[in-house]
């Protein structure tokens, strides 16, 4: 247990919170919406500090992230909780349970244990590693130190404030921008739209690295209409941002719903070219638009299969041709 940050209190022993877009009014005993965060006496503690429930050794493609340290290791660490209740979640084991469990592990066991695996970086994922910001913050500016990058996979739920604080430790994030409809943020993720935009264009002002991903779900988000809202979304922040589009396949809640067809896949792909974006990538299946090509003469720059990196031609930040690339 550790004192949280980001709380203010409120009338009758209640607590604001004000890590998230959620902002919980949390009573004296009580936990917010992540399940992780609890109100004691007015005060407001993390309950997953250091109680890590996975850890693992992951090609920073994994994340995915394929424009930052290409064929680099990443140290990936989570814990329990999620602000986020979504009936599709691939790690609903963790982010949905309401015990908290985890090895106990220290900010420095932590990086001395990515350095000992000779990682370039640690990732916060697995489960949305707002919730347990605290630690994620420690360990960051620890890693920072000692030479090693920083890489969140998030929902974009995060307050600005909280965003502000860490962003001097951060040095790439892939973000979810799950739907661009408020109903389905709200009907399959209990969440709104509007926070995750804002947090997007937040991360890129602040000038950390950013790369989108958007899970493809069969007649939940897979129309043109909505592809190529995203899509024009994300050029209006830069056209050189990756956008990341990924198949489908039943989990938790969604059993019903059929693995995500190749034909709309592909079409996501066509509406983001379209749209004017520089780099659209296909996830969760192999052999579609895993190479990254300069969008100015179109060699190849990185050669992918998989997670694994063949080829990497990007030299200086820029193409052989001159061209500048997105990229770390």
């Amino acid at each position: 247990m550790h004192k949280a940050i980001f709380f203010k209190n409120s009338k009758d022993n209640k607590i604001e919170c004000n890590l998230c877009a959620h902002n919980c009014i949390i009573k004296d005993g009580k936990r917010g919406i992540c399940g992780v965060r609890e109100n004691r006496n007015k005060e407001l503690y993390s309950l997953v500090y250091g109680k890590i429930v996975a850890k693992n050794v992951d090609p920073i493609e994994k994340k995915p992230f394929y424009h930052f340290m290409p064929g680099t290791n990443t140290y990936s660490i989570g814990t329990v909780g999620c602000n986020f209740k979504c009936h599709n979640c691939q790690n609903f084991d963790i982010s949905q349970t309401k015990e908290i469990v985890g090895i106990d592990m220290t900010k420095e066991e932590v990086v001395q244990d990515a350095i000992n695996h000779a990682c370039s970086s640690i990732a916060y994922t697995y489960n949305e590693p707002t919730v347990f910001y605290e630690f994620m913050f420690d360990c960051a500016k620890l890693a920072k130190e000692k030479g090693i990058s920083n890489v969140m996979v998030t929902n974009g739920y995060m307050s600005k404030e909280a965003i502000k604080r860490i962003a001097p430790y951060i040095d790439a994030v892939n973000i979810d921008l799950k739907f661009f409809k408020d109903k389905s943020y709200k009907e399959i993720a209990s969440a709104k739209l509007q926070p995750v935009l804002d947090a997007i264009k937040l991360f890129y002002d602040l000038g950390i690295h950013i790369e989108i991903t958007t899970l493809i779900i069969p007649e939940v988000n897979d129309t043109t209409g909505e592809l190529k809202k995203i899509a024009e979304f994300i050029k209006s922040i830069d056209s050189e941002i990756p956008w990341h589009v990924s198949a489908f396949h039943p989990m938790h809640k969604m059993l019903d719903k059929e693995q995500t067809p190749i034909k709309i896949l592909e079409n996501a792909f066509k509406v983001g070219k379209k749209a004017g974006l520089s780099y659209v990538y296909v996830g969760n299946v192999t052999g579609i638009s895993e190479n990254t090509n300069c969008p100015k003469c179109n060699k190849i720059l990185i050669k992918r299969q998989g997670y694994t990196v063949f080829e990497n031609n990007i030299k200086n930040g820029k193409c052989e041709c001159g061209n500048k690339i997105y990229y770390v």
